[in-house]
């Protein structure tokens, strides 16, 4: 087992963010993470903010307290003695997941449903839960020897790693709605994830239209890839969709926002025999009424996607360290640790102008 000391001999304490109830932010000092032989320490140099950790923060979802954040790139601070292949001072991205590979969701894989995939996780202290809010990460054995840690090119920034484990969730989605080179895209919601989804559809060679109720996102969307944009409120929506694609409707709709009024737009501009991809997370006490003869009569198929694949993660590495895509132009704001609670009001809460947050321990 192994502890950071201070050249004094006392262990060191550094600074967290940790959950102390719902939208309750404590900026704490916390123990180092202790080492043990198999597992790896990780200086958090960048972490994302996502959706999930705003949810995890605002609803009361899990048991404080706990250390969220898990779109995190660092330096290797400490490696145990059983390590083998890393070294200290290594730039890394950090998987906060692996899947087990062998029980019955990982040989369909269904690598999000495994248990070990659930369970297992980096983390800070208290209760494993990502733990990227931190000054330093603790990357579990498991984690270590199954791939979730990636080198990070020299050329790349801890800004642009940052972005791996985020691509790799929205590659999981494309390539489950087997969305292809000449096909058409209707992605509902602009945001940081939604405009993921207009390059990453752009990439593999098919048109991407967006829609959003920020006129600011809308031109985001252009400029980023879209084919076209437009505001998600327009009452001719679905003529205007049905106009540029001959009639027929997009191939696929990649729904990017938990909303009722954006499925059945999706349902409208979709054509028959066409995918509907449910992304966003929606409220537990939503229900959405539908007619089953409208998927019968239409062939429309309804799927979800949830969080990262494993068998795609080789491939989200070279997306974001090849700049296949542009992730640097999706961050909008930076943000020290201290102040995440700022960040996530600003998530909740967008301006014009807000798309990717950053936080930096």
């Amino acid at each position: 087992m192994l502890h950071l000391r201070s050249l004094s001999g006392e262990k060191i304490n550094v600074k967290a963010q940790v959950f102390r109830g719902v939208n309750q932010l404590s900026f704490e000092e916390i123990p180092v993470p202790q080492v043990e032989t198999d597992e790896v320490l990780v200086q958090v140099q960048v972490v994302g903010l996502c959706q999930s950790d705003i949810k995890k923060i605002r609803y009361p979802l899990y048991e404080p307290p706990r250390i969220f954040g898990h779109e995190t790139a660092g330096i290797i601070a400490a490696v145990g003695s059983e390590v083998r292949g890393w070294q200290v001072g290594q730039r890394v991205a950090v998987m906060h997941h692996i899947p087990c590979m062998r029980c019955a969701y990982c040989l369909n894989e269904n690598f999000s449903m495994c248990d070990v995939y659930k369970n297992i996780s980096t983390t800070a202290g208290f209760n494993a839960s990502g733990g990227g809010f931190a000054e330093y990460v603790k990357v579990p054995g498991h984690i270590v020897q199954n791939g979730g840690l990636i080198a990070i090119p020299d050329e790349i920034s801890f800004e642009e790693a940052s972005f791996v484990e985020p691509t790799n969730c929205c590659l999981k989605a494309v390539k489950k709605a087997q969305i292809a080179p000449g096909q058409t895209v209707l992605i509902t919601g602009a945001g940081p994830i939604g405009l993921m989804f207009v390059m990453l559809v752009k990439y593999f060679g098919a048109k991407a239209i967006a829609t959003d109720l920020l006129p600011s996102r809308i031109e985001k969307a252009l400029n980023v890839g879209a084919e076209a944009a437009f505001d998600a409120r327009d009452p001719d929506l679905a003529a205007k969709i049905h106009a540029i694609t001959d009639g027929l409707g997009v191939d696929v709709t990649l729904l990017a926002v938990p909303s009722d009024k954006a499925f059945f737009q999706a349902l409208d501009c979709t054509r028959k025999g066409g995918k509907i991809l449910f992304f966003a997370e929606f409220p537990d006490e939503l229900e959405i009424p539908i007619n089953p003869n409208i998927l019968y009569r239409r062939e429309i198929d309804l799927m979800g996607s949830y969080s990262s694949s494993y068998r795609l993660q080789a491939l989200s590495a070279d997306i974001v360290f090849h700049r296949r895509i542009d992730v640097s132009a999706l961050i909008s704001d930076r943000y020290p640790l201290k102040d995440l609670s700022a960040a996530v009001e600003q998530a909740i809460a967008p301006s014009a102008d807000t798309y990717k947050i950053l936080i930096y321990p």
